[in-house]
């Protein structure tokens, strides 16, 4: 069976015509496609599968996933562009009509039985697509099985939004050259990163609302503790709190619930009808807790995919499809997954790699229209403060090299006991948390101060309009941070005694003074915010600004006011 006739390029995007020109001309045996989240890899994908079957250059298709259900959602999209591919192809049975292009199968499925894919690819001229090629090095197994299955492959396309790793294992097909450093980095063939596709409207752009709060807990020997997120703590501290504010008995989660949820009634009302949220949850057990308090909260029951459920796929492509308001998921619908609409989500989970945060935040990125915009709220946590606040830094594999400063070691450390709790850890009990917004994140800058979850000051930052551009809502961020500073000097003024210095106070100001500057080098200098917050990084060293202390926040003020006067 033939593939219909490759449709025009019109219908492509601009990267994606781009790289297809490029990918036609140079002919590649192997090409590796570097896409921000959303950004409509899976049809360039298939843009070429049309190519190569209408020129005969290939005879069959096999498209590898990390999970079942993209098995399903790759033959639904490649159906709507006149290519058959059979989802449901297993080991063993290796039949498949000859009706279909080709098979989608998963990673997994590939690396029991490589031998069986193999023969399938010598059989006859194949294009093998990766999709999420990282997944190639997640084991040993799964490496072994796609080399030895597709390595007589006759073209091979790799695609991935996130082409880093937070380990050596090298990532099959991809190539990698020496960096200057004595190390080994990923190289891809073509690249389309978040800050373009911000620029180019293909994606939306992400606000940040990071929460904060005081967390007690008791330990296995009767002691009690009380410690701040988004304050300085040691690594247990944090991971502790951290596991307190998920808590859903505790106050800190059923606070942010109700702001997401907030949040979500003024998107639907304000241009995004069918826009729905997603809590991003630890566990099959706190999933359903969660659930429970959505129910509670807004009167609708949430959708709640969990992994081991089979009818998980069928769930999400009906929430995709409906306009109901929540979706609970552990991890399924972190990676790869389509559902446009999403426009919110709590990220309720103790998961803090680069690699995790980047595909879950991938989920709420894709732009349908000019201006949506995408709302993430957080915990107040060192790590996801700093990934947040790099959400448009490009990052390669790199082979030879740690991916974690030794703060993260410990953090992470400090994450596998709790999540392998001893007999002693098991006694652990959660006292409580309360929330405060502690600061809203964007475009690598960090605006706001703390307030009470509940507040008027929630409420101003909670209803920003959900269609807005990128200038636009940096513009509207750094307005209402001066309303909010403004009301607390008249109160503290009418008063008549200076409001106290807290940790909170003095690093708001500092923030503020520095985001100040950093608007003012942006007008003179013609560069994006998040180009000077990097270029001040690597002058003074140091986290991005949501995670900075007091004197890193010092030293970039002095760095950047350098930098005016060298401009």
């Amino acid at each position: 069976m033939r593939a219909e006739a490759a449709p025009s390029t019109r219908a492509l995007r601009g990267w994606q015509r781009r790289a297809l020109v490029r990918y036609l001309a140079a002919k590649p045996r192997d090409f590796l496609m570097v896409a921000t989240p959303g950004a409509g890899k899976t049809t360039f994908a298939l843009r070429i599968v049309a190519e190569l079957l209408a020129d005969r250059t290939v005879e069959r298709i096999t498209i590898v996933v990390p999970t079942e259900h993209l098995k399903v959602q790759w033959a639904s999209a490649a159906a709507s562009h006149g290519i058959a591919l059979d989802p449901r192809f297993s080991n063993s049975d290796s039949q498949t009509s000859s009706e279909y292009h080709g098979v989608v199968v998963t990673y997994a499925q590939v690396a029991s039985h490589p031998s069986r894919h193999r023969v399938r690819t010598e059989a006859a001229k194949t294009l093998v697509i990766f999709d999420e090629i990282h997944h190639g090095g997640d084991a040993k197994s799964w490496g072994d099985g796609i080399r030895e299955a597709f390595d007589d492959a006759t073209r091979r396309l790799a695609l991935t939004g996130t082409p880093f790793r937070s380990d050596d294992s090298p990532i099959p097909f991809v190539n990698y050259e020496p960096d200057g450093a004595g190390h080994l980095r990923s190289v891809a063939d073509d690249s389309y990163g978040y800050t373009d596709a911000l620029a180019d409207g293909v994606v939306r752009p992400v606000v940040f609302m990071a929460y904060s709060g005081e967390a007690r807990w008791r330990d296995s020997a009767g002691e009690e503790h009380a410690a701040r997120l988004g304050e300085p703590l040691t690594a247990e501290h944090t991971a502790r709190a951290w596991r307190t504010a998920l808590d859903p008995t505790g106050e800190w989660m059923p606070a942010v619930i109700a702001a997401a949820d907030t949040r979500l009634r003024q998107l639907r009302e304000g241009g995004m009808a069918d826009a729905g949220g997603m809590i991003i949850a630890t566990d099959q057990k706190a999933a359903r807790a969660y659930a429970v308090l959505l129910k509670r909260h807004t009167g609708e029951e949430p959708t709640v995919v969990l992994s081991d459920d089979p009818s998980a796929s069928d769930k999400i492509a009906q929430f995709s499809a409906a306009t109901s308001r929540w979706l609970v998921a552990v991890r399924m619908v972190s990676e790869g997954v389509d559902v446009p609409r999403l426009a919110v989500g709590v990220y309720a989970t103790s998961a803090s790699t680069p690699l995790f945060f980047a595909q879950a935040i991938g989920r709420f990125v894709r732009s349908r229209r000019p201006g949506e915009t995408a709302s993430i709220f957080l915990p107040s946590v060192p790590s996801l403060l700093g990934l947040a606040s790099e959400l448009e830094q490009q990052r390669n594999h790199v082979l030879g090299k740690p991916h974690r400063e030794s703060e993260r070691d410990e953090f992470a450390e400090a994450e596998r006991r709790r999540d392998e709790p001893s007999e002693m850890e098991n006694k652990f009990e959660s006292l409580g948390a309360d929330a405060e917004l502690d600061q809203v994140i964007f475009d690598g800058a960090s605006f706001g101060t703390a307030t009470p979850a509940g507040s008027e000051e929630e409420a101003d930052y909670l209803g920003i309009p959900g269609l807005l551009d990128a200038n636009q809502m940096r513009d509207l961020l750094r307005q209402r941070q001066e309303e909010q500073l403004d009301r607390r000097s008249k109160v503290a003024a009418a008063g008549g005694s200076p409001a106290p210095v807290t940790t909170h106070g003095q690093l708001r100001a500092l923030r503020h003074e520095l985001n100040a500057l950093v608007s003012a080098a942006h007008h003179r200098l013609g560069k994006p915010h998040g180009w000077i917050h990097n270029e001040l990084r690597r002058r003074c060293g140091g986290p991005p600004v949501a995670a900075a202390t007091s004197d890193q926040l010092r030293a970039r003020i002095v760095a950047i006011r350098q930098l005016n006067r060298e401009s």
